[in-house]
């Protein structure tokens, strides 16, 4: 993995925990709490889908550059 990736991803979950955190501590009913911190779950997951669905298309992409380059060579 790259260094960029890897600060990139580092960044992403320090921010997820600073933010869980930020609601874990606020003075706030609990039920609040609960559901702000299910927000933010569902929040991550779906930013987390679609990093993963961007970096498969972006391989894809790759492998069929390299297939289309190897079909050249052959």
């Amino acid at each position: 993995m790259k260094n960029t990736s890897k600060i990139l991803i580092a960044l992403g979950a320090g921010l997820a925990i600073g933010g869980l955190m930020g609601v874990l501590f606020a003075p706030d009913k609990g039920e609040n709490t609960r559901h702000k911190i299910a927000e933010n779950g569902k929040k991550l997951k779906d930013q987390f889908t679609r990093k993963v669905k961007l970096g498969k298309n972006k391989m894809e992409e790759q492998m069929a550059r390299i297939n289309g380059e190897l079909d050249e060579v052959i």
